[in-house]
């Protein structure tokens, strides 16, 4: 065997390319970064670009934020920062992080650190270290473990993190069950950066994932809410999401998705809804223009997770899962709320998780005009996902019956395309508004006026628009019957 051939060979090949990466980006940021390090050697204190930006640099897609290290406290960074940077911000400052922006960079200088954790809290406690090498060790991996020190360029990896990022394998610095037991939501991140960055975990720290799960519930919602959605946004989340249940840690914070691993989906019984759904969110992913949609991705993630609290089994033995989107939006709905996320996302990702079977009997040829227009107003702005969704849910292996639904479904866009260029579907209202409907029936603002509105409103729906003679005959024919008149 050559040596060109060896796998020796072919990691120093691949460590040669990060290299040449890590040069090329450095170039890139160097003018500010070897600035910032030659105001804090004048100052006497040490800095180190660090991190995720090292890391990103080694694999080609270092950002515009840029982290570093030194042993200088905020207040002393402060000082040497002033008159240079062109913004300052201290929202960090408690972690001993001070930020600053520089010809478009973002830059975050944190003081050298050894977090301690007393085991029972749910949030680090900061303690200032004293070395470059202490402060590495404390980090969560070793691809996270490196630096660059400025502005001589001198790069120091303590913990193989090289070697480690050439292989694509996450590994602690220390043993896994340390780090874990400094910060349980390390664990978590090790799915995420195994989602994002597409690496394999090492089987040590995948063993102290599933030893030490239960030790998650130390953390708060809104620390395992964004790791949680930094994993699903990652390039490959169905990895991620598998770690998360293999190990047990979904158990922990979201049970739902465990649950669905032997729930029987009843148009294919071969395979478990659990898997059905690591295909919806990977044909959702392929369908995003314009990178992560998190609302969309979620959804999918979600979309049958009332499965399980309603499936039936029938006297045929077919199994039936009757209103389970009514259920799942329920559960979402829940989940997110105790994960603490935002209102407004929440509601979005709900409304799908209810909307996602609407569609199915389209293709019987059921769908009246008004049908059709009570799809769009439904979903509202969420259409376009609504779409994305409901193809992404078409995970059959017959061949004939995926054609036979994405031809349905095709008619039913090319429907709304043709409806809305008639109508203004994106804005269903009834014909007459509340000033007219209040000068037609002589009352006044009130319980009423909304009750018409409401009446003209289905009207529309039902038959689309009304010239103004039919829609003021068809609220005079209301009032009469409602003894308004």
């Amino acid at each position: 065997m050559s040596e060109a051939s060896t796998p020796h060979a072919a990691a120093r090949r691949e460590l040669t390319t990060v290299q040449r990466n890590a040069v090329a980006e450095l170039l890139r940021v160097s003018p500010v970064a070897d600035e910032l390090g030659r105001r804090f050697a004048r100052a006497g204190h040490e800095l180190h670009l660090v991190g995720g930006s090292v890391r990103d640099a080694l694999l080609g897609r270092l950002g515009d934020d840029l982290d570093f290290c030194t042993d200088a406290h905020p207040e002393q960074t402060l000082r040497i920062v002033r008159g240079w940077a062109e913004s300052i911000w201290e929202t960090g400052r408690e972690f001993g992080t001070i930020g600053c922006q520089r010809d478009g960079l973002r830059l975050e200088v944190t003081t050298f650190r050894a977090e301690a954790y007393d085991q029972v809290s749910r949030n680090p406690v900061v303690e200032y270290g004293t070395n470059l090498t202490d402060d590495l060790k404390r980090r969560d991996f070793t691809v996270n473990a490196m630096a660059v020190s400025l502005p001589d360029h001198r790069f120091t990896d303590p913990y193989g993190g090289l070697d480690d990022l050439a292989a694509k394998i996450i590994r602690t610095p220390g043993t896994p069950a340390e780090s874990f037991g400094d910060d349980p939501l390390r664990m978590l991140r090790a799915a995420r950066f195994a989602a994002q960055l597409c690496f394999a975990v090492h089987p040590d720290v995948r063993a102290a994932m599933v030893a030490m799960a239960a030790d998650l519930d130390r953390i708060t919602a809104e620390r395992i809410r964004d790791e949680f959605t930094k994993l699903l946004c990652g390039a490959d989340p169905v990895t991620g999401l598998r770690l998360l249940v293999d190990t047990g840690l979904a158990d922990r914070f979201l049970p739902e998705l465990t649950g669905l691993k032997l729930t029987i989906d009843e148009h294919a019984q071969h395979k478990d809804v659990y898997e059905h759904t690591l295909t919806v969110v990977s044909n959702a992913v392929s369908y995003e223009t314009d990178g992560c949609d998190f609302v969309l991705r979620m959804a999918a993630l979600m979309h049958d997770v009332g499965k399980p609290a309603t499936k039936a089994v029938g006297p045929d033995g077919r199994v039936s899962f009757h209103h389970h989107e009514v259920v799942g939006a329920r559960l979402t709905k829940n989940r997110m709320k105790a994960l603490r996320y935002p209102k407004d996302v929440t509601a979005q990702v709900t409304k799908l998780v209810g909307l996602h079977l609407r569609f199915y009997g389209y293709g019987r040829g059921e769908w009246t005009d008004s049908a059709v227009r009570r799809y769009v107003t439904d979903a509202g702005d969420l259409v376009d996902r609504l779409h994305k969704l409901t193809r992404s849910d078409c995970t059959t292996r017959n061949r004939r019956k995926a054609a036979q639904l994405a031809a349905d479904y095709d008619a039913l866009e090319e429907r709304i395309t043709r409806i809305a260029a008639e109508e203004d579907l994106a804005r269903v209202r009834p014909d007459l508004d509340g000033n007219a409907i209040m000068e037609l029936l002589g009352v006044p603002p009130g319980p009423v006026v909304g009750r018409a509105w409401q009446h003209l409103r289905e009207l529309r729906l039902e038959r689309g628009p009304l010239d103004r003679d039919e829609a003021e005959a068809e609220l005079r024919r209301w009032a009469a019957e409602q003894g308004l008149s």
